[in-house]
This record gives structure tokens, C-alpha cells and sequence, in this order.
């Protein structure tokens, strides 16, 4: 099990970017959470086996078709333990 926690920068917020991912990690049966943050970048908090964590992330990187992904900030962390993948609000922060 291996943890991540990215930032990602670039169109983002307001073209389905959290959505999309909510279904990737679905589709690849990853833990975390997706939500935007004030600056306009997407926060990313996925654990999962390695593999499909990888992909996961391969998949987020190009993002969804009205997207644009310009920077990819990636930082291994320790596992959380997270039980389902979540969108975030700002009621949730």
C-alpha cells in the first residue's frame, strides 16, 4: 500500500477535473480524497497498491478533455488507511 498527496496546477477547477478523478479512482480502486483549493490548483490524496496507484496517477495527469495539466506535484506520504474516495467541498475543509 503506498500513499501520495499531489498538487496539480493548470485549468483545473471549473472543467470536471475532481470529477473525473473521483471516477478514475473508482475505475482503479483507489482511497483518498480530490478538492480544490483557493489558488486554483486540485489537491490530490490517493492511497492504493502500487499499480494501480501508478496508473491511477497516469490517468490524472492527463486529466479530463477540457482540462490542461501544467503542473504535477507528487510527494509519497505515509498511508492513511482511507476506506472510499471522496470529493471534497469547501464545507468539508
Amino acid at each position: 500500500m503506498q500513499r501520495v498527496k499531489v498538487l496539480v496546477d493548470g485549468r483545473v477547477q471549473g472543467v470536471g477535473y475532481r470529477y473525473f478523478v473521483n471516477n478514475e479512482a473508482t475505475r482503479y480502486g483507489i482511497k483518498g480524497y480530490v478538492k480544490n483549493l483557493p489558488g486554483g490548483q486540485v489537491e490530490i490524496d490517493a492511497e492504493g497498491e502500487i499499480g494501480q496507484l501508478r496508473e491511477f496517477l497516469e490517468s490524472c495527469y492527463q486529466g479530463p478533455p477540457m482540462s490542461r495539466v501544467d503542473q504535477f506535484h507528487r510527494k509519497q506520504v505515509t498511508p492513511y488507511g482511507y476506506t472510499r474516495f471522496r470529493i471534497l467541498h469547501h464545507e468539508d475543509l
